[in-house]
């Protein structure tokens, strides 16, 4: 909503300009308008053309880390300047081997590559690229792209041109404005014109290269502990003596056992032997009527 009331009133004020130089004479108007073109046209013919340069890289090295160096190395020789730096490596597949009860061999398949943005003086962009090209085992991508900011530079200087000869006329009190804030709009915009402008020089002088590289995976070998519970239990052998251990504990307890019921035991014998008795007692009698 304020970059629409920025540019309302700017163009409002642009507007109160062009009605004050209406009310001149014809003859004046028609001499302001071909000054304007000759204007125009000049800045046009002497305004150097705007071509702004961008590329990228993907390549295979043999090592990233070397490489990455290099690479660091070129961009100062170049005067260039380094925007982004990323390494990363990740596990493609590991395996586990048993070395003892303890410890294991982990063997990994590791997959490193880079991503590094420069920024080089763009008259010997394809120099470095070339540079760069050397330290590869092969390029897989290069890429440039060219655009032409030509027309988007005019029209900056164009605008920022028209709209300081409104602030110097209303400086001049040729041009009142009632509000204030219409020369302050126009003022950022001016502003904004600038550094549009800058920032056109700057990517015109300084190309910009996204570099992307790889290499093969590696293998990692290294000795860990075990973070399986099981594979520290103990051996069958171990395992064996300490169970002949546990039951002579066991026979001991059962003993233990028995003796805290040696009353009901021995209650229990007395009965026995006196159902004997007592049995045996009631046949005999019978045996002699016989």
């Amino acid at each position: 909503m304020i970059m629409k009331t920025k540019k309302l009133n700017a163009m409002l004020l642009i507007g109160v300009v062009l009605f004050a130089a209406c009310k001149g004479s014809s003859s004046r108007y028609e001499a302001l308008n071909i000054a304007d073109t000759v204007i125009a046209n000049k800045d046009n013919s002497q305004s150097a053309t705007k071509l702004i340069k961008t590329a990228s890289m993907n390549f295979k090295v043999k090592d990233v880390e070397h490489t990455n160096e290099a690479i660091g190395n070129l961009t100062n020789k170049y005067n260039g300047m380094l925007l982004h730096h990323n390494v990363t490596s990740t596990i493609e597949q590991t395996k586990d081997f048993r070395q003892t009860d303890d410890s294991v061999k982990r063997v990994s398949s590791i997959r490193t590559v880079a991503d590094i943005t420069v920024k080089i003086p763009s008259a010997k962009l394809e120099d470095f690229m070339n540079d760069v090209g050397k330290l590869s085992v092969y390029v897989t991508e290069r890429k440039l792209d060219i655009t032409d900011k030509s027309l988007d530079y005019l029209s900056g200087r164009l605008k920022l041109k028209s709209r300081s000869q409104i602030i110097a006329q209303q400086k001049s009190g040729k041009i009142v404005v009632k509000d204030p804030s219409a020369v302050l709009y126009l003022k950022d915009d001016m502003i904004d014109e600038q550094v549009n402008n800058l920032k056109i020089d700057d990517a015109v002088n300084y190309s910009v290269l996204d570099l992307h590289c790889y290499q093969s995976n590696r293998i990692n070998k290294e000795i860990i502990a075990n973070d399986n519970p099981s594979a520290y239990q103990n051996s069958y052998f171990n395992r064996f003596g300490m169970a002949l251990q546990n039951g002579v504990v066991l026979f001991e307890e059962l003993i233990l056992g028995i003796a805290n019921f040696w009353l009901l035991i021995l209650l229990g014998v007395f009965s026995w032997v006196g159902y004997r008795y007592y049995r045996h007692k009631k046949q005999k009698p019978i045996l002699n009527n016989i």
